[in-house]
């Protein structure tokens, strides 16, 4: 049993943002671990995984998961090991997958936990193996259908989903252009991932190279930024095009504030319907929580052989998770952003 001193750091939701959060939303603390009870284990956290839907969870609206509470560590999922265990199904020494949030220790009756394989790389669970990787192969195999000669268009494509999104439509045959903020991000996804263009969102001409990138017209959008990424987009869809709609990042810090400018969903809706395009919007364990034992048997040998790149941008201490999930909301990140919590 953990001893009376043993304590556990947590970064508390002190208070919900409007527009960017900050700092000032968020109370480090210091919290004793209670003794457990029959049915319960002590998990400590070893990895924490930053991602951008934390953002809508800090608000208190209707959406598809309940938000994050105040004066309780702030959600998150983790790779953590089992340290203690009154639980039968879990032994000290397992490494899991749980929500634990953002926290250094966590008591678990079990539920939501699961046991991870013999990875290489324990973190790569919250990321290329975990609810990211799930995210692209779920959404572009199964609403954006990609087939050989298409062409694929891909925003945040560094990112953990955007890259694998490119890199399977690749192994697909597709023409695949990535979207991407500076230079070294692009020349990342072109010579790393294999995209054959990857164009700069901040430069001024974006629209015209995102025309002249794709010639063709494009087949597939996979959306998770929205913005003017999409307004680049939106004119080049093909006739018959799929969009997987899995996130719109550029819009969470003012999703909430009142809409500038005139009101365009009219013209949205009738080139929509003209162009028959197929626009869905997917939440990846709601819709196919079932289906991820095919994504791991299809992923797990596509990044054993190495025909899958993944990277992670690491945070040593959990002390600099705030600043390092303000930072992944403005696209400073360059890869999976996860923050090491415990050696």
């Amino acid at each position: 049993m953990p001893q009376p001193t043993q304590v556990s750091h947590a970064w508390l939701l002190a208070s919900r943002p409007h527009g960017e959060p900050t700092k000032e939303n968020f109370r480090l603390v210091e919290q004793p671990i209670p003794a457990l009870k029959q049915g319960e284990m002590l998990l400590r956290t070893t990895y924490l995984s930053l991602d951008p839907y934390m953002r809508g969870r800090m608000d208190d609206s209707k959406s598809y998961a309940a938000p994050a509470q105040l004066d309780q560590p702030m959600v998150g999922g983790t790779v953590s090991q089992v340290t203690e265990s009154l639980h039968p199904d879990f032994n000290v020494g397992d490494w899991v997958v749980a929500g634990s949030g953002w926290q250094s220790y966590a008591v678990s009756d079990g539920s939501g936990v699961s046991k991870i394989g013999d990875l290489p790389h324990p973190s790569w669970a919250l990321g290329i193996l975990g609810m990211p990787g799930f995210t692209a192969y779920m959404g572009l195999m199964d609403i954006g259908q990609p087939k050989a000669g298409e062409t694929l268009v891909v925003a945040a494509a560094t990112g953990p989903v955007g890259a694998t999104v490119g890199q399977l439509g690749k192994l697909k045959g597709c023409h695949v252009v990535g979207v991407a903020g500076g230079e070294e991000k692009c020349r990342y996804a072109i010579e790393t991932l294999g995209f054959s263009a990857c164009l700069d969102h901040y430069r001024d001409d974006f629209a015209e190279q995102l025309a002249a990138a794709c010639p063709d017209g494009i087949d597939i959008y996979f959306e998770n930024v929205g913005g003017k990424v999409f307004d680049a987009v939106f004119p080049l869809l093909n006739t018959a095009a799929r969009v997987p709609v899995c996130g719109l990042v550029s819009t969470y810090n003012t999703r909430n504030a009142p809409t500038e400018g005139p009101d365009r969903t009219p013209q949205i809706l009738g080139s929509i319907l003209k162009r028959r395009i197929r626009l869905q919007g997917f939440i990846i364990f709601q819709d196919y929580g079932d289906r991820y034992p095919e994504f791991l048997q299809a992923m797990t040998p596509l990044v054993e052989q190495k025909k899958i790149h993944y990277r992670e941008h690491m945070i040593e201490g959990l002390e600099n998770a705030p600043q390092a999930f303000f930072d992944m909301l403005k696209g400073k990140n360059f890869g999976k952003t996860v923050i090491k919590v415990a050696g």
